[in-house]
């Protein structure tokens, strides 16, 4: 499912104190809201801030929307800003939870598959008192209950219905989805997936972000494509005008084809082959940033966001240099990453081998992929 990531940033925060609201605060020397998208790092975002915010957020890279008045009417902002683009799930996920693992996006996903909405929720385990004037005034059972958290997983078209026919008021997004009679199914949360309310969450983040141990993936591709009959070739999502093209069962784009089984390999995820079979018709003359978008999505489902990649193209011709700004220019923006993580370079065989005979171009690629 295409999915996209809505993070509900427009609150002030008032229980926290400090001058700015707690998204805006320093964690562990980076805005909270700064965690909190890097665990999205990869996945389509949306981010919704009050108005007062926007200076503050123009700098995250990430499309931003202005929410309203209340977090239901934010939510659902963030959701008409996304309709009619393809979006078939969302996420939708507090500001002020930094923590949230890949694994728990992963629980969500999957349950996402058999339901129309899931969320995740820790039982309670302590005692819990009603109180009044300072005093006990009764017990409450706790059998059943459960600790709600963020991100909050739905179909997209079900919860943009039913936070458009919603009154308004809702503490959550489960709230509105059980108004509308959606099924919402409970995962298994996290207790390090803590919301930042009061001043002392911030030591307790602190020290969970010190606690967590990066794992670093390395992966390898190479490609080779043979010249044919054309007047251009695409080599890293760029069409290059050249005497003759390349053969291929998809747009033979060499470079992007050994990018993508790079992060296939980091993952151990096999190759394109093993994705997108050759032998199915579907993929004849498919555009290649398919298959890139693809194996970074998949990155980002298991918990990885692309550290840097280095893509080199061996031809005699045609000649890259003047086209490498614009591949990975190109590249990046098809991972959704910054263009100073990718590198395209070119080099030639000195006219030995196939590539020096011009009988067609090689790729190779190196990608690194850490825990987001």
């Amino acid at each position: 499912m295409q999915t996209a990531v809505i993070i509900v940033a427009a609150g002030r925060g008032s229980r926290m104190g400090g001058e700015v609201p707690k998204q805006w605060q320093l964690l562990a020397g980076k805005p909270v809201i700064a965690h909190t998208l890097a665990a999205f790092a990869g996945m389509r975002v949306v981010l919704v801030i009050h108005p007062e915010d926007r200076a503050r957020a123009e700098g995250l890279g990430v499309p931003l929307v202005e929410g309203g008045a209340t977090r239901d009417a934010s939510v659902l902002a963030g959701l008409e800003a996304l309709e009619g683009s393809g979006v078939e799930a969302v996420l939708i996920h507090d500001g002020a939870r930094p923590l949230v693992s890949p694994t728990l996006v992963g629980r969500l996903m999957a349950a996402l598959e058999q339901h129309e909405g899931a969320a995740p929720a820790l039982p309670v385990a302590d005692a819990l008192w009603r109180g009044a004037s300072g005093l006990v005034a009764g017990t409450v059972d706790r059998a059943g209950l459960w600790r709600a958290q963020t991100p909050q997983a739905f179909r997209f078209a079900p919860i943009l219905a039913a936070h458009r026919a919603h009154p308004g008021g809702a503490l959550d997004d489960v709230e509105v989805a059980r108004a509308a009679g959606l099924d919402v199914a409970i995962v298994e949360g996290e207790e390090s997936n803590l919301k930042l309310t009061y001043p002392g969450d911030f030591a307790r983040a602190e020290a969970i972000l010190k606690g967590r141990k990066m794992d670093v993936r390395l992966g390898n591709g190479y490609d080779v494509h043979a010249f044919c009959e054309g007047d251009h070739v695409w080599l890293c999502g760029v069409k290059v005008p050249h005497s003759r093209g390349l053969l291929g069962h998809s747009d033979a784009d060499v470079g992007m084809h050994a990018l993508t089984d790079a992060i296939y390999g980091a993952l151990a995820e096999g190759d394109i082959g093993r994705h997108f079979p050759p032998s199915d018709p579907q993929w004849k003359g498919a555009a290649s940033h398919i298959f890139l978008s693809h194996a970074i999505g998949l990155a980002a489902e298991r918990g990885y966001r692309l550290s840097n990649c280095d893509v080199t193209l061996v031809c005699e011709r045609p000649k890259i240099g003047p086209h490498a700004i614009e591949m990975q220019t190109e590249l990046a923006r098809i991972m959704g990453v910054d263009a100073g993580r990718v590198s395209v370079k070119a080099t030639t065989s000195e006219r030995l081998g196939f590539t020096g005979r011009e009988e067609g171009i090689a790729a190779l690629a190196t990608a690194t992929l850490v825990t987001a």
